[in-house]
């Protein structure tokens, strides 16, 4: 078990009434959330030797952590340094205040650049860490309304740098040769999901162009220079995309190669 998964077990056991969620009659796995006979733990990430030096704090508002829907878990399958907890405005979460003073963390709010102040220092395309420091990536995880109200209401996120990807600039970077420790390249990214437009039709976003909490967390990836991690964060969120809606009462709009894609890539990569 993860943070997410140790988290949504927490806001489930303080919760006073039971979460209907959407598809509250499905019987799910506790840990992937999804329908039981379309489960993915087994071929999760997590079960590879990934190496990475970057780091994600999710920051949940409220019931966020407990849709099934929710792609925050998914990073958190391929990266061990993922911390979860819950947003609060008015109490103060010495958890999480610790992680973000920890010496060897560089924090990084992903947020969209126009929200930041005239003199707030924002990474638009590449991350630089100062040395000695790895990258500690604050998402803020709910809905746009959520996220705009938990970015304004969070003094103690301030003092940090921002995160703001170029959408072209880190979908190139996704999308382009990844490399193989041999050096080894992939063909024109062949495998790659990653386009224009977010992928994610398990839930209808509030704004075009936005994209989960998962792709982003794999363009912010890219941008630390983990290419061959974005692009299999962005497989691994294609294979849950695609599981999940099996499941639902509507057309699978999901990447129907992205079980064989995923494995490919593991198989070349990683193996």
């Amino acid at each position: 078990m993860h943070a997410v998964h140790k988290l949504h077990q927490y806001r489930k056991s303080i919760s006073t009434t039971t979460y209907k969620a959407r598809g509250q009659r499905v019987i799910r796995c506790p840990l992937c959330q999804l329908a039981q006979q379309f489960c993915i733990c087994e071929l999760s990430p997590s079960k590879q030797k990934i190496e990475t030096t970057a780091g994600f704090l999710l920051l949940y508002y409220d019931t966020e952590v407990m849709k099934p829907s929710n792609t925050g878990k998914l990073i958190a399958d391929l990266i061990p340094d993922t911390f979860a907890f819950l947003w609060s405005r008015t109490q103060e979460n010495p958890e999480l205040l610790a992680v973000l003073n920890d010496e060897k963390w560089f924090p990084l709010l992903v947020f969209p650049q126009e929200y930041a102040d005239d003199d707030r220092q924002v990474f638009s395309n590449k991350v630089i860490c100062p040395e000695g420091k790895r990258p500690l990536f604050i998402m803020l995880d709910g809905s746009w309304r959520e996220a705009k109200k938990m970015f304004r209401k969070s003094p103690y996120l301030d003092r940090f740098p921002m995160v703001s990807f170029d959408a072209k600039t880190a979908i190139e970077a996704v999308a382009g040769l990844c490399q193989s420790e041999n050096n080894n390249q992939l063909s024109n990214g062949a495998l790659s999901p990653v386009g224009q437009d977010s992928r994610y039709t398990v839930r209808k976003t509030e704004l075009e162009h936005q994209f989960s909490t998962a792709e982003v967390g794999a363009r912010v990836l890219a941008m630390h220079g983990e290419t061959n991690n974005a692009h299999l964060l962005d497989l691994w969120f294609d294979v849950f995309n695609f599981q999940y809606q099996k499941s639902v009462c509507q057309r699978n709009k999901g990447n129907v190669n992205a079980m064989e894609n995923y494995q490919s890539f593991l198989v070349k990569i990683y193996r």
